[in-house]
């Protein structure tokens, strides 16, 4: 699929990280993008940054979400969504402060999961209504993480969050196929976000000394580039693509 001059892309956790990186790259391409991303991020600053449309919210919240598709909507043809908001809340199930707490668990699965599938609903209902571009009608791009294949010690809510949205993949691309829109999914290793800043020198060289090929962290903007390209390819869908330098997570 080829975006057009009034095409739009919606990208969720738009203000940082590789929802910051999709949006700068789908702007930079000439395409018109609306962030949505928490009132209190910074995504206001990166949309103003390059020129983009802000829509603060909540993806777990329907009228939020509802709104920033209208905006998107109300843009051109919304041709593209893609999502990249969630949160990584550490926990073991059983640890020095207890059993996991149900809402800690259910926090990070409604955020990851439920928020996906939110976006995910309200952007393909948009879609639907479009005229076909190469046959398509849109494209719905999720993110997972490698987390859901080999999900480590502490991370029994974020891997489950993960694992729904490789499980949602294939039967929302059916679903949504005799509407023209396709559904692919991200699964990304160890990316160069700002939480990964945080972390030492150290801890940050041990990472990327475990990654076979390239050894080193991916960078946001590989991410958004495997979006182009999925944009691109119109035979891509109902498929999970690893973007992990060949990395298999051991336990810890």
């Amino acid at each position: 699929m080829e975006l057009g001059a009034d095409d739009v892309v919606l990208v969720s956790g738009g203000g940082s990280g590789m929802g910051e990186a999709t949006a700068r790259g789908f702007a930079e391409a000439g395409a018109r993008v609306v962030v949505l991303d928490l009132p209190d991020s910074p995504g206001a600053a990166v949309a103003d940054a390059i020129g983009a449309r802000f829509c603060p919210g909540d993806v777990r919240d329907a009228d939020q979400v509802g709104e920033a598709v209208r905006t998107a909507a109300g843009l051109g043809s919304l041709r593209v969504a893609v999502c990249c908001a969630g949160v990584a809340t550490p926990g073991r199930i059983l640890g020095k402060r207890g059993v996991l707490g149900l809402e800690a668990y259910r926090s990070v699965v409604e955020i990851n999961l439920v928020g996906t599938f939110n976006v995910l609903r309200l952007a393909a209902e948009a879609m639907a209504d479009n005229a076909p571009s190469d046959g398509d009608r849109g494209l719905v791009v999720m993110t997972a993480s490698i987390a859901a294949y080999e999900g480590q010690i502490g991370q029994a809510a974020y891997a489950s969050s993960k694992g729904g949205i490789v499980g949602l993949t294939l039967p929302a691309a059916r679903d949504l196929a005799q509407h023209g829109i396709r559904v692919m999914t991200i699964a990304p290793g160890i990316v160069d976000t700002p939480m990964m800043a945080g972390l030492p020198d150290e801890t940050r060289a041990s990472l990327a000394e475990g990654v076979p090929h390239p050894a080193r962290l991916a960078a946001p903007e590989e991410y958004a580039l495997l979006v182009r390209q999925i944009v691109a390819n119109p035979y891509l869908n109902g498929e999970v693509v690893r973007l992990d330098g060949a990395l298999r997570m051991g336990p810890r």
